[in-house]
């Protein structure tokens, strides 16, 4: 009798922060798509087309139970616009859609081009709401703040790089503006959070990974902008890979973390790293850089399936989708 009971009770506590594991199987997918360019591999089968195709389905999946939840449940999904963790992570909702956008642009234009209009439309709506709450809030303290606040500010500088080849040059300056302004404010009030108030809660340790994706992202946003490597891409790309080795370095802290869907927080950064390795490598580099960005997406590559993996086992023995989780 406890049975249903129990999975009635999952559709109110399903999270937002599901569209994190689109996230991360939109980046692996990009990433992929860039390896086989930097190394000439020339696949029998259309592996990108295939990998966009299940992400796409993945998407529609979460899409769907979290506008019934949003149907059944929506003082539940009110709760989490409130919240100033989870509020954050609505941003993934559009970031996932920009992802995807990028992820089709080779394989069919008129795919992307939707898509990206309408993740940049809702990023940008987001976004307004998001630093809205942050600016007239009435309960939000120092602990509160962690990188998953970092969202919104990533998918601003993501617009550029499916926007750009799509024709919309103003509009791509326009987002990846506002995604530095808010990445090096952000920066500043994390440093500070970490430096100075009590440790990030083990759940959310995994997002210190978000860290990486600003610059990350960033510079290869600026490539497509400016369409060539100078001393400001430079910064952003150096400043991410010194940010990767710092949290390698972090490495026997993260692998003594219970599991969390927040571990999904490991996967899209990476992926940013990876791509714009081989990107330095395409800007004329050197070799170090694609071996660099190949050994990225080597770990990213088990990092997904390992988190594919757990994610189901955790669905199935109902670790996830429950009240307090």
């Amino acid at each position: 009798m406890s049975q249903p009971t129990s999975d009635a009770r999952r559709l109110p506590n399903f999270p937002i922060a599901f569209f994190a594991m689109v996230m991360g199987l939109s980046g692996l997918t990009i990433a992929m798509d860039k390896a086989q360019h930097v190394f000439a591999i020339d696949l029998a089968f259309d592996l990108n087309l295939w990998m966009a195709g299940a992400t796409a389905s993945v998407f529609s999946l979460l899409l769907l139970i979290y506008l019934a939840k949003l149907a059944v449940y929506p003082r539940a999904v009110l709760e989490e616009l409130r919240h100033p963790v989870k509020l954050n992570f609505f941003a993934a909702v559009s970031v996932s859609l920009l992802l995807l956008s990028i992820a089709f642009l080779p394989i069919a234009e008129s795919i992307s081009r939707p898509l990206w209009m309408t993740g940049a439309s809702l990023h940008l709506l987001f976004t307004l709401y998001v630093i809205s709450v942050w600016i007239h809030h009435e309960h939000f303290e120092v602990h509160h703040m962690n990188p998953a606040w970092f969202i919104p500010a990533v998918g601003n500088a993501l617009v550029p790089v499916a926007g750009v080849p799509l024709g919309f040059v103003d509009v791509s300056w326009f987002f990846f503006s506002i995604g530095i302004l808010l990445w090096g404010v952000l920066m500043t009030i994390i440093f500070y959070r970490l430096l100075f108030h009590a440790p990030i809660p083990e759940r959310f340790m995994p997002t210190l990974f978000i860290l990486v994706a600003p610059p990350a992202v960033g510079f290869i946003a600026y490539i497509k902008l400016v369409g060539q490597l100078d001393p400001a891409a430079m910064v952003l790309y150096f400043s991410a890979l010194f940010l990767t080795l710092l949290l390698f370095a972090q490495a026997r802290y993260f692998v003594r973390l219970r599991f969390f869907l927040s571990w999904w927080a490991y996967t899209f950064p990476l992926a940013a790293i990876s791509i714009a390795s081989m990107l330095m490598f395409e800007q004329g580099h050197g070799d170090p850089y694609r071996w660099i960005g190949a050994g990225l997406l080597a770990i990213l590559t088990l990092v997904v399936f390992f988190l594919l993996l757990r994610t189901l086992y955790a669905v199935f023995r109902h670790r996830i989708c429950v009240p307090g989780h």
